[in-house]
């Protein structure tokens, strides 16, 4: 009797102990958002504002959300319009400077000011002052042939209103005027040549996500789930999606059914839809490529320069390798930064395993991997050769734009991960994809973003495409539409076809974002031109123009 009790209590122990691993009750939501960063950040925002009734869980890896590639001091921060980064303007084979990429570039970021813009009249943002700042964009040359390639694609650009007030000069004492700390020490014999730019921007996308999640956490049908890591993706038999995830803290397993899951999770992008199992993942791989800048903070210094001054990369090089020497604010402060220099890792991300490129490889992507790879040996060379730099070596880069640099004054720091696109290619195998692209499921109800560049600038557009993909018939109806016109005006329409448009967004944005006054848009001068489409990314010359560090 007494064994037969025993043995009765002893079971009644172990069902105890073992309960919660199989009574834990499934959540349900409408969305989930992996990933604590700018990308998910938007679309919860968006999905909040045109369904408020939309239940979301948002799921982050680490302790706090941005703190990774949106964090301040893991980007470069620039609000990328193509008013100075000279890889968005190449020349075809006769020499023409071809605009549709910086067009394209530049209508994207008026979404997202005016995305923005709204965000703030309606309190979801808070001081815009805390996360974007204005800050003149100049693209800075020198050398007989980058000055010509300048003042040509100066020239072309003045065909567009997007790009009004623009200036260019060849005279150092103008330059100087708008950058004395580029010019100071500098051989006088020494052609140079820059364009100006009053409307460019420096943004803070770490800060803009902190306010985007810290808005959504006021909403009863919002969670955040912190320091938790996703570790499968299954499809139920309803069409809907379980998530498994594990908190990173206490151990603990959680299981959540949504109808729709995006995955924002940048480099860990790719690792995620392949647990799903979506046949569309299984065309792509990536390539992690990193970058470290070299950063001031010394007021002296920091204090004479205003602006992000890109220059163009150098010969042979890849035009990725683009260095710019950048006014930054982070952390309320007012700081430079000098690069990119191109660091390696197998990590996808910053705070990522080392096995991250090995266990992303499989049967289908190990083919399109190794084209790429011999077929993009310059890029290969080029970051052998970053590697192998010395601090001289770095400092001798930043002394071509600030002549007058003392090595006592910088120190070198690690920035984010960046996994660029390798998508498999009937005709070559595999291509390196410019930008980013969105992978979805077939019924679209899941959907991750991939790839890396001109990424956060673009996270409201970007956001924008996802909504109209997979809630396409949300998106049709009155009351959406309404929505979307009043959060961005202009969606819909083209701004570079129209002169008025652009100066009457540039004028609201600017207003409410607290920038710069917009320059006065010459109707003659920038006359509306419809840009041809852009060139397939597999017929450019260089597909690494397009990545991002």
């Amino acid at each position: 009797m007494l064994k037969k009790v025993n043995t009765g209590l002893l079971g009644l122990a172990m069902s105890m102990v073992l309960m919660p691993l199989h009574a834990a009750e499934t959540k349900k939501v409408d969305v989930l958002l992996i990933g604590g960063g700018i990308m998910s950040s938007t679309l919860g925002v968006y999905l909040n504002e045109l369904e408020p009734g939309m239940s979301m869980e948002m799921v982050e890896r680490l302790d706090g959300v941005a703190e990774e590639s949106s964090n301040g001091w893991n980007n470069a921060g620039t609000g990328h319009s193509a008013l100075a980064e000279l890889n968005y303007t190449p020349e075809d084979k006769n020499g023409k400077v071809e605009i549709p990429k910086a067009v394209e570039i530049n209508e994207g970021f008026q979404i997202t000011r005016q995305f923005w813009a709204w965000q703030v009249k309606n309190g979801v943002l808070k001081n815009p002052h805390s996360f974007i700042n204005s800050t003149p964009h100049m693209s800075f040359v020198w050398g007989d042939d980058n000055i010509k390639f300048l003042k040509k694609r100066y020239e072309a650009l003045q065909a567009s209103p997007l790009f009004a007030g623009m200036q260019y000069s060849e005279d150092p004492e103008q330059i100087k005027k708008w950058v004395p700390l580029m010019m100071e020490g500098r051989d006088p014999n020494q052609k140079v040549a820059a364009t100006w730019t009053p409307i460019g921007t420096d943004v803070n996308f770490g800060e803009i996500t902190r306010q985007f999640v810290g808005y959504l956490q006021t909403k009863p049908n919002f969670s955040l789930k912190l320091s938790s890591e996703v570790e499968d993706i299954k499809r139920n038999e309803d069409g809907s999606w379980r998530v498994s995830y594990k908190n990173l803290k206490d151990g603990s397993e959680t299981q959540t059914d949504a109808k729709f899951v995006f995955i924002g999770a940048g480099g860990g992008a790719l690792h995620l839809l392949q647990k799903s199992g979506i046949p569309e993942a299984q065309e792509y791989a990536g390539f992690p490529v990193g970058g470290s800048f070299l950063v001031t903070d010394n007021p002296a210094i920091a204090e004479q320069h205003m602006a992000k001054a890109y220059g163009k990369a150098s010969v042979g090089a890849p035009p990725m390798s683009v260095p710019h020497l950048d006014t930054r604010v982070l952390d309320g402060k007012r700081v430079i930064l000098f690069g990119p220099f191109a660091t390696f890792s197998t990590k996808f991300l910053k705070e990522g395993s080392y096995f991250d490129l090995l266990t992303s490889t499989t049967t289908h992507n190990f083919w399109p991997m190794t084209k790429v790879g011999i077929e993009q040996y310059p890029l290969v060379e080029y970051l052998a050769g970053q590697l192998m730099l010395s601090d001289d070596d770095r400092m001798n880069a930043l002394k071509e734009y600030f002549p007058n640099a003392k090595k006592e004054d910088w120190r070198l720091w690690q920035a984010g991960q960046r996994v660029q696109i390798i998508k498999r290619d009937e005709e070559k195998g595999g291509i390196l994809k410019l930008g980013t692209e969105i992978v979805s499921s077939q019924d679209g109800s899941i959907a991750g973003l991939l790839g890396a560049s001109p990424g956060a600038s673009t996270a409201a557009p970007i956001m924008l495409g996802v909504l109209e993909k997979i809630f396409k018939d949300k998106v049709a109806t009155p009351a959406w539409q309404e929505k979307l016109h009043q959060i961005i005006p202009s969606y819909g329409t083209k701004l570079n076809d129209s002169p008025e448009r652009v100066y009457q967004e540039w004028t609201y944005t600017s207003q409410v974002l607290q920038l710069a006054t917009p320059p006065v848009i010459d109707k003659a001068a920038a006359a509306p031109t419809a840009a041809p489409a852009p060139a397939k990314p597999q017929k450019e010359s260089n597909p690494a123009a397009d990545m991002a560090l």
